[in-house]
């Protein structure tokens, strides 16, 4: 059963104009979410936990550090 899994680091609302002024290579977008803040984990759009950013080797991973539960999630 494939299911969708999203890692969340942040966000920001821009207009279509904003986003073509500012978006090109090396471009910085200024996220809401502070740094080191948990990373939203979600499953089919579904809150499941929070996770952490970490680096293996040459590649990005998570750490989950908190499961989410309840039916609110």
């Amino acid at each position: 059963m494939p299911l969708d899994l999203t890692v969340e680091l942040g966000r920001i609302r821009l207009s279509l104009a904003e986003l073509a002024a500012r978006l090109g290579p090396g471009s910085i977008i200024t996220l809401d979410t502070a740094t080191g803040a948990p990373l939203d984990v979600r499953v089919n759009n579904r809150l499941v936990a929070r996770a952490e950013a970490i680096a293996i080797g040459e590649k990005c991973g998570i750490r989950i550090v908190e499961i989410v539960g309840g039916k609110d999630a």
